[in-house]
């Protein structure tokens, strides 16, 4: 799909995910077949710039293009200065963050919040395009259905955000109000799909290529966004592009295959945040990993006590060749994690 100057290889995305999409995680989930991938949000507060967690996010260092930077921020000049910061950076996409739910953000009106206060969220999006437009930089907007159940002004918003200038919408299918909870809802992404003419993109709960093929029948929207159901199986985008493209499940990956791409991701993950920070961050990524695996739990618990990255290499290596010799094909029970060995 077309996305400003550039041409997606095909229309299932990463979403951003604070404290997972990482460089490491988006480059994984590439390669295993998602054709878009968005950057955690990057502050719009300059103060904040020069820190350590923020430079760790401008760092796209080997990622393949196109390179899309998410911004978060209530000020229209400094979500303005902060897309020529990530541009000047490497972004060659900017994407506004009006989606996450999460407190901390939400309580200094950014994020979701942002829908409750229609005029400055527009205010935002006409300040970031005219920044990105003289740039050649498409802009594109992340919200959700609304505030809650009795505000949901995704509708209203995204038709001003693309009179603006966006070049691309994705939808959550919750309220902020509904944080992580209950079931997404596709009806208001299919509303605001109807009467777009800009790519919209549907999130929320795409778990199995089955679920895909039915919110992109429910929504007619352009692409899928998937973010928690990639956690600890990035291969679904590969699972998800096969089915819809032949109607017949991919097989499931080999337990040597998978050994090891976890292996080259902790490698990558370390080279990033350094051994002492990395091994710490990397236990979230290994337990999704093992999380459904026979003997998953006993090694995540062991894995958690482990405090250098040569330990936990050979801990994981150790793990998926014992998984191997005693599990060639996993059992039902474990599907969401169906490995076989070749």
């Amino acid at each position: 799909m077309q996305l400003g100057t550039f041409t997606l290889p095909n229309r299932l995305f990463v979403a951003p995910m604070a404290g997972v999409t990482d460089r490491p995680f988006r480059m994984l989930c590439r390669q295993l077949g998602a054709g878009h991938a968005v950057s955690e949000m990057v502050t719009s507060q300059r103060h904040l710039w020069a820190s350590l967690k923020t430079s760790r996010r401008a760092d796209h260092t080997g990622e393949p293009g196109p390179i899309a930077v998410q911004i978060a921020g209530v000020d229209p000049q400094e979500m303005a200065d902060a897309a020529r910061y990530n541009i000047d950076r490497g972004a060659q996409i900017i994407d506004i963050n009006m989606g996450c739910p999460a407190k901390k953000v939400c309580n200094t009106w950014a994020g979701s919040a942002l829908m409750q206060n229609e005029p400055l969220a527009l205010k935002i999006v006409e300040a970031v395009v005219a920044a990105c437009a003289p740039l050649n930089v498409p802009v594109t907007l992340k919200m959700r259905t609304g505030w809650c159940a009795a505000q949901k002004n995704a509708p209203v918003l995204a038709r001003a955000a693309e009179s603006a200038g966006i070049a691309m919408l994705t939808v959550h299918g919750r309220t902020r109000e509904q944080g992580y909870g209950g079931d997404a809802e596709y009806d208001t992404i299919a509303a605001i799909k109807a009467v777009l003419k800009i790519p919209v993109v549907a999130n929320g709960d795409i778990t199995s290529p089955e679920k895909a093929r039915d919110v992109l029948l429910a929504t007619g929207a352009d692409a899928l966004m998937i973010g928690r159901a990639a956690q600890g199986r990035p291969w679904i985008f590969r699972e998800i592009n096969h089915f819809l493209a032949t109607g017949t499940h991919l097989a499931p990956p080999a337990t040597h295959e998978v050994r090891g791409w976890l292996l080259a991701h902790l490698q990558d993950h370390y080279g990033l945040y350094g051994e002492g920070v990395g091994v710490r961050t990397a236990r979230k990524h290994i337990g999704w990993a093992v999380k459904a695996l026979p003997g998953g739990e006993a090694f995540r618990a062991v894995m958690n006590t482990l405090d250098s990255a040569d330990a936990q290499l050979r801990a994981v290596a150790s793990f998926f060749d014992e998984l191997a010799a005693l599990h060639p094909q996993l059992p039902a029970a474990n599907d969401a994690w169906a490995l076989r060995t070749a």
